[in-house]
């Protein structure tokens, strides 16, 4: 079967849109960290900012491991970049757990900031980013911006 064409799609090359869509994600996260830290220290003193910033920190890792593991795998097979994005879903949603569960009777965690920032900054990042992604196949990822001048 020498010459017969491939049904396997090809790999495209360059930057991966899931890794440049989760470092847009960190970069955005940069200046909602300090309201949302600066609002739980008003709720909860010290301990609550200390929580709120723990979790931001939390939620940029679960995205930018997240985007890793889904341009890892979608360079090898669409099978496996689907396994991978379940498999991986719930290894982060434990870790997540586990990293909350880990810390829950230190002297500096308050649990209700923690939560509520873990919720907000999943969910207040992914609708504020998904008004800068791209529905094109011709720029997957980020639209592009607009040239001035």
């Amino acid at each position: 079967m020498t010459g017969a064409p491939s049904a396997a799609p090809t790999v495209p090359a360059g930057p991966a849109p899931e890794t440049e869509v989760a470092r847009d994600l960190a970069r955005r996260a940069v200046p909602l960290a300090p309201v949302l830290v600066a609002a739980c220290a008003l709720g909860w003193g010290l301990e609550g900012a200390l929580s709120s910033a723990y979790a931001v920190v939390l939620v940029v890792a679960n995205f930018l491991v997240a985007a890793a593991l889904m341009a890892w795998a979608a360079r090898i097979s669409v099978a496996v970049l689907m396994g991978t994005v379940l498999a991986g879903y719930l290894l982060r949603l434990g870790a997540l757990t586990l990293a909350v569960v880990v810390v829950r009777d230190a002297g500096w965690v308050e649990l209700v900031p923690l939560g509520l920032t873990l919720v907000i900054t999943h969910l207040g990042l992914l609708v504020w980013e998904a008004r800068h992604v791209s529905l094109s196949l011709a720029f997957p990822g980020l639209s592009p911006r607009a040239q001035k001048g």
